[in-house]
């Protein structure tokens, strides 16, 4: 059960961050495919997928949520990768703030998994 719920939450992230790099492209280069009825709607779907194979792995784990540090920085990362890729492909005011928020998400986003590969609130760092 464990190895399912991971395989589909890492197959999710792999996904998710593959189509914000491509809403992303499309946004820098005006293509009128971010507004297509699949674009918008595919990444609801395939987050709502992360979100809840990331909660099943919590309660599959029995982690004691507030005591987990790395896990609480985790999802207020999460909630500033979310904030800033909404700037990023719609609601920045010109395409600098658009551009720039996207750089910023992408870099979050890696903070992100660096967290979930070393359970450290440091993230990639811990290997310097």
């Amino acid at each position: 059960m464990y190895e399912t719920v991971k395989s589909i939450h890492v197959g999710t992230v792999v996904l998710t961050i593959l189509g914000f790099m491509l809403r992303g492209y499309w946004m820098m280069t005006g293509s009128p495919r971010l507004d297509f009825r699949v674009t918008k709607i595919a990444p609801h779907v395939i987050d709502t997928v992360l979100l809840v194979s990331g909660v099943a792995l919590i309660v599959i784990l029995k982690l004691p949520l507030m005591s987990q540090k790395w896990l609480l920085m985790k999802f207020a990362a999460l909630v500033a990768y979310i904030l800033l890729g909404a700037i990023a492909l719609g609601r920045g005011k010109s395409m600098r703030a658009r551009t720039t928020a996207f750089v910023f998400s992408l870099a979050v986003f890696a903070y992100i998994v660096g967290v979930a590969l070393t359970k450290s609130t440091v993230g990639w760092i811990v290997f310097l």
